[in-house]
């Protein structure tokens, strides 16, 4: 077997590392973390439980963003997807930025983090609550991929498991029952980040079909994603409402509905012009601010509130 002198053999690079963690996306779980640990604590949370919660969802979003990338690459599938700054892959490894063993071993790395913390907060805080949590979010995890993106529940397991299941987790490592704040909190994260992944698997429907999987655009059709997509903006939306008018979201929170405007019109206008191909590289980045800003403006709104 010959070698190609113009390629170059896959070296372990930084670029690689950050590549396959997919680093532009792991700030939505520092938000996520945040989000869940000020809405429990009413913007005064205990700082070291926080960032012992922080390091662990980051860790565990490495840790699925890192499996994800090594399975599509031993399927092919991120060699025949068209990469967008949101969907198709990062590349680092067809790019040979990085070696499979040198991804195997981030996995490795950011599983041991993710899995220390858990065993922090229930050995040292006894914070018992999280045991469901730590145990969805590991199905989660090490089922996304394998399993709930090729029957139709990718979208689903996301917006659980990197939306919803964060803030709870994060608010019980906080100690004490829920606060409703938190399950408000929640609900909008789930709807946001189940968006996140169905808008992003649109570009990509094609090549996933090939190598098996099938996600929501697969069994309704991009109208049909289209228009869940506005009904899980609205759950968002309505639950933020909802935690305004109660009381139990702080004041400033109605500033999210300038993210929430930002994205839904730009989408509801490709929905009713028949939702054509390619999407409208708006409409994705929109939906990723949507959710990015919308934890900021909580957590904004909770700190100002503090004082």
């Amino acid at each position: 077997m010959t070698v190609d002198p113009m390629i170059s053999p896959p070296r372990n690079t930084l670029r690689g590392v950050l590549g396959v963690a997919r680093a532009p996306f792991l700030p939505l779980a520092v938000l996520l973390a945040a989000s869940g640990g000020l809405a429990q604590t009413a913007g005064k949370p205990d700082l070291a439980r926080l960032l012992l919660g922080v390091i662990g969802l980051v860790a565990a979003h490495v840790l699925v963003n890192v499996l994800n990338e090594l399975s599509d690459d031993a399927s092919g599938l991120d060699r025949e997807t068209q990469r967008t700054p949101f969907s198709g892959g990062s590349g680092a490894l067809q790019a040979r930025r990085i070696t499979r063993r040198g991804a195997q071993t981030v996995a490795f790395i950011s599983g041991t983090v993710a899995l220390t913390v858990a065993f922090i907060a229930l050995g040292v805080y006894r914070e018992w609550g999280l045991v469901p949590v730590i145990a969805v979010g590991a199905i989660c995890i090490f089922f996304y991929t394998p399993w709930l993106l090729r029957i139709g529940l990718g979208e689903a397991a996301a917006g659980l498991g990197l939306g919803g299941l964060p803030v709870i987790g994060v608010a019980l490592l906080q100690g004490g029952a829920l606060q409703p704040a938190v399950i408000i909190v929640a609900i909008a994260s789930t709807a946001m980040t189940f968006n996140l992944l169905l808008f992003n698997s649109i570009p990509d429907a094609a090549p996933d079909y090939r190598v098996g999987r099938r996600s929501l655009v697969h069994r309704v059709g991009v109208v049909g994603a289209a228009r869940i997509g506005i009904a899980a903006w609205g759950v968002a939306t309505l639950a933020i409402g909802y935690g305004l008018m109660r009381g139990a979201l702080p004041p400033g929170t109605w500033l999210a509905a300038v993210p929430a405007i930002a994205f839904i019109v730009p989408e509801f206008r490709w929905t009713l012009a028949g939702a054509p191909l390619p999407v409208p590289i708006p409409v994705l980045g929109l939906n990723v601010v949507h959710n990015l800003a919308t934890h900021l403006l909580l957590i904004m709104a909770w700190m100002v509130n503090r004082w």
